[in-house]
């Protein structure tokens, strides 16, 4: 069985434990997903089951969204209320000063990612070494804040949304707003994915993977059995002939091709739709 889509994790377990729930409830032993989400997020998880396990990187899936509550004044390593070790009790702010630091995130940033990250250094997950006590740096890396809202301040919590590129640590913004309001501290005590790209939950229903696909459909006019049998296509039969990435459209499965200097090789041969 092959198919396609988004379903809704809970926080509170990991994404590799929720994908073994899915494959018992779909009955299959071939699922996988894209973007994971750790234990303290909740949300929008894009599962792949069967061969549509290899399409993740064809799909439309940034700029990504996300809701998050920001406890002003919460100390802790993890930038979130797992390891909570000190709380400062602050003034309230005035709400404009609260929004103008929530809007102040968008545009372009450069910035230290959470010591508790996937990055890896050296093969080993940062979150490792760091529950190890082992010291290490972590370069800097650039995100784009397309767009931030502020959704509620109710002191000393803000809740705040931001349409993000991905790899974007929420956790790290948090921090940035609390820093921009003179707070020393800040610590996320939820965090919620609303969407990857045009993927938003409904319910656990099947996508169209031909409206999916974030590269451009091509036109094959060659013998139809060339891409049943998954033989070398002629670039002269093909519609699009320039460098770059395409699918073709062959009915009841698609391909997708990779056209660079003047070759044509499959990504992926035979999808079944």
């Amino acid at each position: 069985m092959n198919r396609l889509f988004v379903a809704y994790k809970p926080a509170g377990v990991g994404s590799n434990f929720f994908l073994t729930k899915l494959k018992r409830e779909y009955k299959t032993k071939k699922a996988g997903f894209s973007g994971t989400l750790d234990p303290f997020a909740k949300g929008v998880l894009l599962i792949g089951i069967g061969s549509y396990t290899k399409l993740f990187r064809f799909l439309n899936k940034a700029p990504k969204v996300y809701r998050a509550t920001l406890w002003l004044g919460a100390k802790s390593d993890t930038l979130d209320t797992e390891m909570i070790e000190h709380v400062e009790i602050l003034k309230e702010f005035d709400e404009s000063s609260v929004l103008e630091a929530v809007k102040s995130l968008e545009g372009d940033l450069t910035y230290e990612p959470p010591i508790f990250s996937a990055k890896k250094i050296n093969g080993q997950r940062a979150y490792d070494l760091a529950r190890a006590g082992k010291e290490f740096t972590l370069n800097k890396i650039d995100s784009t804040i397309y767009e931030t809202k502020l959704i509620s301040y109710c002191h000393p919590f803000v809740t705040f949304e931001a349409r993000v590129s991905e790899g974007t640590y929420i956790r790290s913004l948090g921090l940035m707003i609390a820093e921009r309001l003179g707070v020393e501290f800040g610590s996320l005590s939820a965090l919620e994915r609303l969407s990857e790209g045009q993927f938003e939950y409904d319910g656990q229903k099947p996508l169209d993977i031909k409206k999916s696909l974030n590269i451009a459909q091509n036109f094959y006019h060659g013998e139809s059995d060339n891409l049943k049998y998954g033989r070398v296509l002629a670039l002269e039969d093909l519609e699009i002939q320039g460098d770059g990435c395409y699918w073709l459209d062959s009915g009841s499965f698609i391909s997708i091709i990779n056209i660079k200097n003047r070759e044509v090789n499959y990504e992926l041969g035979r999808i079944e739709c």
